[in-house]
């Protein structure tokens, strides 16, 4: 595992535990493409390489955690991936864009993984 960054937020470290738990591999977090945009989290599972982008609330006064995946976002790490599938020669066919929300609770985290965001 390689870290582009040693910026770890407790979302994130939530996110990786609970991914693990689900038997996906952490590749790399926090990949930047200079100005156009980050993926939070690159981890792979059977074939696929899948990138994420966490989410976290401490309440809902801002609304949802997903909620804030709006489509420039998207647009934003549609770049960083494909430049990291460049980068590192992996097929566009392999790859996924998922995300994790995790909403704190009183005494625990929600977290949800949406899978296969188009991007």
């Amino acid at each position: 595992m390689k870290n582009t960054t040693q910026t770890w937020n407790i979302w994130e470290l939530i996110a990786i535990k609970y991914l693990k738990n689900k038997w996906y591999k952490l590749l790399d977090t926090n990949f930047k493409f200079g100005r156009a945009g980050e993926v939070d989290l690159i981890m792979q599972k059977d074939w696929l390489t899948i990138f994420f982008e966490v989410k976290y609330r401490n309440n809902l006064k801002f609304g949802l955690p997903e909620e804030a995946v709006t489509s420039y976002k998207l647009r934003k790490c549609r770049k960083t991936v494909e430049f990291y599938c460049v980068k590192n020669n992996i097929d566009f066919e392999k790859i996924r864009f998922d995300v994790i929300a995790i909403l704190k609770q009183k005494d625990s985290y929600r977290v949800t993984h949406y899978k296969n965001i188009e991007i």
